[in-house]
C-alpha cells in the first residue's frame, strides 16, 4: 500500500556563490519514513534540511508540503530571542493544556524550563529547542544533530521517544548507535547528488563502498577507452582524416566526460605523532575528592593510568567528568588526596567548548598565531611535527580549500571547527591526549579515521564522550561517574561497562534518573580475585602482545642495520635506525619488567 507523501522536493537547484550545492534534486519523504541523512562535513546536510523546512529558498524548483501536514525543524543554533525562559520558548505554539508535554520532555532531556534564556548555555538552548519540537508533535520532524550536548541517559530517553513516534523524521547525527537503532532508510549526499537506499544506517557503509567500487570500475573502463582511442588517433588518423572526424569528435566527448567527473573528497591526512616516551605510570591518583560548595563532585577515588591506556569517562552531564580530567592532568587541584603525574609528559587537549580557537580570526591566523606552530621569520608557514609546512597545504590536509584559509573561524560548521582544532593538536608531538567530546559534529569518515589514528597512537588517551560506539571502539577502561560523587572503574568500553555494572545500579537503565548508588558500589578500582585491579589485569593481558610487537620491530631494525654499506651510503638513515633500535630495546626491557611486576602481584 502506497504511503502518503509528507514532503516533495522537485528539481531543486541551489548555489552559494560557487559550485552547486544541489542541482536538479528530486526526493520525497513519506509517511512513516525514518531517514538517516548522511554525508561529509560541508556536503550540504544542514542546508538540505533547511530547504526542507522552508528556511532556505532554492534558486529553482519546488518544495511542496500537503495540506494538513506540519513540518517541525530543530536546528543546531536555535534563536531564543524574545523569550524570557527556556520553558517560554519550548511552550510557544502549544494549545492550552498541552504544557505537560514540555515538562515531560524537560525531565527526559534534563533541562530547567525556568532557566532564563540570557543565562542558558548553548547545550541548554538546544535541549529546549528539541523539547519544543517533541511537544509540537508535527507529522514530520527534521532533526539536525539532536544528540549533541545530550548525555548518554538523555540520548537513551530520546531514542525511546523516536522509536515509538508515529511521525516521520529525517535525522542528522554523528552517533552511529543512535542512527542504527532508529533509521529504516538512508539519504546520502555525495558531490551534490542525493541518493536514497531503503535500508537503515546500519547498511550505509557497505552501500557506500559498493557505489564507489562501481564508480571506480566505470572510471577505469573509461580511462582505458580514452587511451585506446587516443592511440588510434595518433597512429591512424593521418590516413583516414576525412572519414573518421566523427571518431575524433567522440574522443573529445570522452575526454570531456572524464574531465567533468567530480572526484570524491578524500579523507583528512590526520596523523598523531608520539613525542618522547612518558614514564610507565602516567597518572597515579590516590584518595582524591572534590566539592564545590555543598555539591560533591567526587568522593575519595583512586586511579592509576599506565602508558598506553585508553580511559573513557562516562556519566550524566554535570556529573563531573571534565572536572575529574582537569584534576588528573594537574589543571585543577583536588580538595583531598594526591595526584602524581608521570615523567616526560607532553599533553595535548581537545576541549568540548573549542575554547582554544578564537572565532573572530581567520583559519590562517588560527594556525600561524599559535606560538607552538609559529615558524620564525615565515608568516606563511607552520611547524608540523618538527617540519615547516605552508599553512594552506596543512589546511588542505584537513579538507579545507584555499578559499577558506582567510575566512573567519566563526563561519565554519561544527565539524569543520572540530577538524581545525584537531589540526592544531596534531601539529606537535604528544604522549598524553585529552579528548573532551571529540566526536561532536564530525562526519562518519573522519570518525573512522580518528579511531584508526588513536589505535596506532603510542601515547595515552583520556576520553570524555557520549558516543557509545566510539567508546566501544577506543576505550580499554571506562570510569563511570554515577552521580552523588561516585566514580567506579570498569574494564573495557561502553558495552563492557553496561554488562558489568550491578542491575540495581541507578545507571543500569539509561531512562532512569540518577539517584544514590547501592551500598555495594565501590568508588575504588574494582579488584579481581588475583589481587590485581581490573586496569592492571587488562595491562597484564596486553603486555605479551606489546612485547611481541617490540621484538618484531627490533628484529627488522637489526636486519636493516646489518646492511654492510648502510653507514657509508646513508649515514642519516643509519643514525635514525640506531636511535630507534635503542628506544625499542629500552621499551622492551621496561615492558618485561612491568610484566614481571604484575605477574608476581597476580600470583600473590
Amino acid at each position: 500500500m502506497a504511503r502518503a507523501p509528507l514532503l516533495q522536493l522537485t528539481d531543486i537547484s541551489l548555489t552559494f556563490g560557487g559550485n552547486p550545492v544541489f542541482d536538479g534534486l528530486n526526493m520525497t519523504v513519506q509517511q512513516g519514513d525514518r531517514l538517516a541523512l548522511v554525508g561529509r562535513n560541508g556536503s550540504g546536510k544542514s542546508t538540505l534540511m533547511k530547504v526542507m523546512a522552508g528556511l532556505v529558498e532554492p534558486d529553482s524548483g519546488q518544495v511542496v508540503t500537503p495540506a494538513g501536514v506540519k513540518v517541525g525543524y530543530m536546528e543546531q543554533d536555535p534563536d531564543l530571542s524574545g523569550y524570557a525562559t527556556l520553558g517560554d520558548f519550548a511552550r510557544a505554539g502549544l494549545h492550552d493544556g498541552e504544557d505537560y508535554r514540555v515538562e515531560m520532555a524537560a525531565e527526559g532531556l534534563k533541562f530547567d524550563p525556568d532557566r532564563a534564556v540570557t543565562t542558558a548555555s548553548g547545550g541548554e538552548r538546544r535541549r529546549a529547542a528539541l523539547a519544543r519540537l517533541l511537544a509540537e508533535a508535527p507529522e514530520l520532524m527534521l532533526l539536525d544533530e539532536p544528540t549533541n550536548h545530550l548525555d548518554i541517559e538523555a540520548i537513551g530517553w530520546l531514542e525511546e521517544q523516536l522509536s515509538t513516534t508515529k511521525a516521520g523524521f529525517v535525522l542528522i547525527s554523528h552517533d552511529r548507535a543512535f542512527l542504527r537503532a532508529l533509521t529504516r532508510a538512508t539519504l546520502w549526499i555525495d558531490r551534490s547528488e542525493v541518493r536514497r537506499q531503503e535500508r537503515g544506517f546500519e547498511h550505509f557503509e557497505d552501500w557506500r563502498e559498493t557505489v564507489w567500487a562501481a564508480e571506480d570500475d566505470a572510471r577505469h573502463k573509461l580511462d582505458r577507452k580514452i587511451k585506446a582511442e587516443a592511440r588510434w588517433a595518433v597512429e591512424g588518423i593521418s590516413a583516414r582524416r576525412k572519414r573518421n572526424q566523427g571518431r575524433v569528435r567522440a574522443l573529445a566527448a570522452l575526454r570531456d566526460e572524464r574531465a567533468g567527473q567530480i572526484r570524491r573528497q578524500g579523507t583528512a591526512l590526520m596523523e598523531l605523532e608520539s613525542g618522547q616516551q612518558s614514564g610507565k605510570r602516567v597518572i597515579d591518583a590516590k584518595g582524591i575528592s572534590k566539592a564545590f560548595g555543598d555539591r560533591t563532585i567526587l568522593k575519595p577515588f583512586d586511579l592509576r593510568v599506565l602508558r598506553g591506556d585508553r580511559v573513557a569517562f562516562v556519566g550524566p552531564n554535570g556529573a563531573g567528568k571534565t572536572t575529574l580530567i582537569k584534576m588528573l592532568t594537574g589543571e585543577l587541584a583536588p580538595d583531598e588526596g594526591e595526584i602524581k603525574l608521570g615523567t616526560n609528559l607532553d599533553i595535548a587537549i581537545f576541549d568540548q567548548a573549542r575554547s582554544a580557537i578564537d572565532e573572530t580570526v581567520s583559519l590562517w591566523d588560527a594556525l600561524t598565531g599559535d606560538p607552538e606552530m609559529r615558524v620564525s621569520g615565515r608568516a606563511d608557514q607552520v611547524m608540523v611535527r618538527g617540519n615547516p609546512k605552508h599553512v594552506v597545504a596543512y589546511l588542505k590536509d584537513f579538507l579545507f580549500d584555499e578559499a577558506q584559509a582567510r575566512a573567519p573561524v566563526g563561519s565554519l560548521s561544527g565539524g569543520e571547527k572540530a577538524r581545525l582544532l584537531l589540526a592544531r593538536i596534531m601539529a606537535r608531538p604528544s604522549n598524553l591526549l585529552v579528548l573532551d567530546e571529540p566526536t561532536n559534529d564530525l562526519d562518519v569518515e573522519t570518525l573512522d579515521l580518528l579511531q584508526d589514528i588513536l589505535g596506532e597512537y603510542d601515547g595515552t588517551v583520556l576520553l570524555v564522550s557520549h558516543d557509545r560506539d566510539f567508546i566501544d571502539r577506543v576505550a580499554t577502561t571506562t570510569v563511570a561517574m554515577e552521580g552523588d560523587g561516585r566514580a567506579v572503574i570498569y574494564p573495557g568500553g561502553w558495552s563492557d561497562y553496561r554488562a558489568q555494572r550491578p542491575e540495581d545500579s541507578p545507571a543500569s537503565e539509561v531512562t532512569k534518573t540518577v539517584a544514590a548508588a547501592p551500598a555495594k558500589a565501590d568508588t575504588k578500582p574494582q579488584v579481581s580475585k588475583s589481587g590485581l585491579s581490573f586496569t592492571e589485569k587488562k595491562r597484564l593481558e596486553s603486555l605479551p602482545g606489546v612485547m611481541e610487537r617490540l621484538e618484531a620491530e627490533i628484529g627488522k631494525l637489526n636486519e636493516f642495520l646489518a646492511q654492510p654499506d648502510l653507514f657509508s651510503t646513508a649515514p642519516a638513515k643509519f643514525a635514525k635506525a640506531s636511535e630507534g633500535l635503542a628506544e625499542r630495546q629500552a621499551a622492551l626491557a621496561a615492558a618485561e619488567e612491568e610484566w614481571l611486576e604484575l605477574a608476581e602481584k597476580d600470583a600473590v
